[in-house]
């Protein structure tokens, strides 16, 4: 009986979390609230489950990953103020044309999340240059949040090898892998999410254009031509993003090789600091747009893009710490026992990198959140699929690449604070674009299980 009441509790808790996102209240303030709702019924004081389960899992991930959030965002904002993102979109956009509306954004975004920005901070500069292609090209704007999903929050955040990305960079801890782990199976992965993308949303815009809809004309929307006299050549302004790539490589050594052994140190801190090293050459590419002499309240604009970003990135990692957190109270109560003896039972009873797929699938839509998804289920089952992995010959590298894949598979739930960011970003809402995200979603959800089939088949890693 206890285990019914449980379960009940877990069912209101994530539909109360959904809800409420959607409507924009804040994580930060609900997740420890429907925590104590999904705890009802395990047996467990209520106190105890917030100050020993929910903050404890919610301090624990802000103590191991805020480094990568704090100077990822720095760098970003960086990035940002001083013009270098926006010349190498403006770029990007001007090569592919008006006419590949779709295949620039995407593109945009893969260049400048697999550069190292934060996923926020790439949406806030992509967003004008693709809304003018998208007005110039005729496109429903309702269509832009889901090709910025795709260029943002799949393959180059999850899928291609290297990607100073969090989802990337969490299994490393877990089975002692590096963020180039299964390099084959994020390309094909890679493709199969453009692909995805570039075939539906194209038939979207064909279908709503030949309805009478165009890219229509939106409320506040200002002019999106945005001045480029005072932008950084857009050559130069990939300097820094080339310094996370190399760095990454150089400190984290993935590929062993002998002579880089005595430098040799864990994935987070290599990412860590090739950002802060991209965070020096960008203040000194775009010094003409940071430093300038005085700004609002006299304050320097150095001081006040520092500030910002920190402060932003504490909200971040805190909202991401919030779903990771109410999930682990999830996945913690009697209720969830079921559920998880079957997800064992899936794994002692065939290969393991089934039940990875479905479970990480699990835990991120409870969570809303990719990485947070992906931390859960390595958490919890982490260890059990690394043993069963080296004793069946199962290559952790291929394990490490499929998990990160299957945390991008049905993260962009409604509860998603990302997802509701790029909304706000947009100026849209739920009702006019998440149906086209939800069919991304569902399409894409089948990519982490074509790569299984691939892993199994040919063997490639």
């Amino acid at each position: 009986m206890a285990s019914v009441i449980s379960t009940i509790a877990i069912i209101v808790a994530i539909i109360g979390l959904i809800y409420l996102a959607y409507c924009g209240v804040s994580i930060i303030l609900v997740a420890p609230l429907l925590a104590v709702v999904a705890s009802v019924g395990c047996g467990q004081p209520l106190i105890d489950i917030l100050g020993k389960v929910y903050f404890v899992k919610a301090a624990e991930y802000i103590g191991k990953f805020f480094p990568v959030f704090l100077f990822g965002a720095v760098f970003a904002k960086l990035m940002e103020e001083g013009g270098l993102a926006s010349s190498i979109a403006s770029k990007i956009s001007k090569v592919l044309g008006a006419k590949r509306a779709v295949l620039a954004v995407i593109i945009g975004c893969g260049i400048l999340t697999y550069g190292g920005l934060s996923v926020f901070v790439v949406a806030f500069v992509m967003y004008p240059f693709g809304a003018v292609l998208f007005r110039k090209a005729g496109a429903p704007k309702r269509l832009l949040p889901a090709a910025l999903w795709v260029g943002i929050f799949t393959f180059a955040m999850v899928a291609l090898p290297g990607t100073p990305q969090t989802q990337n960079i969490i299994p490393t801890e877990f089975f002692g892998t590096s963020t180039w782990s299964g390099i084959g199976l994020g390309i094909f992965a890679s493709a199969c999410f453009i692909a995805t993308g570039l075939l539906w949303i194209g038939y979207r815009i064909k279908k709503l254009n030949a309805a009478g809809e165009d890219y229509g004309v939106h409320a506040n929307e200002g002019n999106l031509e945005l001045d480029e006299s005072s932008l950084p050549d857009w050559r130069i302004s990939l300097i820094p993003l080339l310094i996370v790539i190399f760095f990454n490589i150089f400190l984290s050594n993935p590929f062993n090789w002998k002579f880089a052994s005595s430098w040799q140190i864990p994935s987070l801190w290599a990412v860590s600091i090739a950002t802060v090293l991209a965070s020096i050459a960008t203040l000194i590419i775009g010094r003409k747009n940071i430093f300038v002499k005085k700004s609002e309240g006299d304050r320097p604009k150095f001081i006040k893009i520092i500030n910002g970003s920190a402060v932003s990135s504490g909200t971040a990692v805190f909202n991401v710490a919030s779903g990771f957190a109410f999930g682990c109270v999830v996945t913690s109560v009697v209720g969830f026992v079921v559920i998880q003896d079957l997800l064992m039972k899936l794994s002692s009873n065939g290969n393991p990198l089934w039940s990875a797929v479905l479970t990480t699938n699990i835990t991120g839509g409870i969570t809303g959140s990719a990485s947070s998804g992906i931390t859960i289920a390595l958490s919890k089952f982490g260890q059990m699929w690394k043993d069963m992995a080296v004793a069946r010959g199962i290559s952790l590298d291929a394990f490490h690449r499929i998990i990160t894949l299957a945390g991008a598979g049905i993260d962009p739930a409604p509860q998603c604070g990302a997802l509701v960011t790029m909304f706000g970003i947009c100026g849209l809402s739920h009702k006019e674009s998440y149906f086209d995200l939800l069919m991304i979603m569902l399409l894409k959800f089948a990519v982490p299980y074509l790569c299984v089939i691939l892993y199994l088949v040919t063997g490639i890693v």
